[in-house]
């Protein structure tokens, strides 16, 4: 990997996430894994240390670190989408994979990490030019969990 790289803590479960990253979306792979070479405090020969992985294009690497940091919502992926199936594919693998939902497009993965679905339909309508507009798709995207498209298209009408 070369350039910016993100490094993500995992609580010894790093490969486990890249393989469902890699198995949930399109450009993700798990790209190598690096084991310890000796017994450490802590920590014993062969024990997985840090993943290579790869999430929609973005380079990853999984540290498995321990407890000490956990994730927040402070990070998140947010992923664009352009149909109700798309949206509805994410966020489902996502929640129902031991995941949680929370308000507004925004879940969170087993392991704590917090993603946002977030349809282009939604990211539109609050870019409005219409300050009337962008009022309406806000006030209806406070209503949800998933993303309803078809909602937020009506609500972007007015109707």
């Amino acid at each position: 990997m070369t350039g910016v790289t993100l490094c993500l803590w995992y609580d010894g479960t790093a490969q486990d996430a890249a393989r469902f990253y890699a198995a949930t979306f399109p450009e993700s792979s798990v790209d190598a894994v690096h084991r310890a070479p000796a017994d450490f405090p802590g920590g014993h020969a062969g024990q997985v240390l840090t993943v290579e992985f790869t999430v929609l294009g973005i380079g990853c690497i999984g540290l498995n670190g321990g407890p000490a940091f956990p994730h927040t919502q402070a990070f998140s992926f947010q992923v664009a989408t352009d149909t109700q199936e798309e949206t509805d594919r994410y966020w489902s693998a996502i929640v129902g994979n031991g995941g949680e939902e929370s308000a507004c497009g925004w879940c969170k993965d087993k392991w704590g990490l917090s993603w946002q679905i977030t349809p282009r339909a939604l990211t539109q309508g609050m870019a409005d030019p219409d300050p009337a507009v962008c009022k309406r798709v806000f006030e209806a995207m406070m209503t949800m969990k998933n993303i309803d498209i078809a909602a937020i298209e009506a609500a972007r009408k007015g109707a």
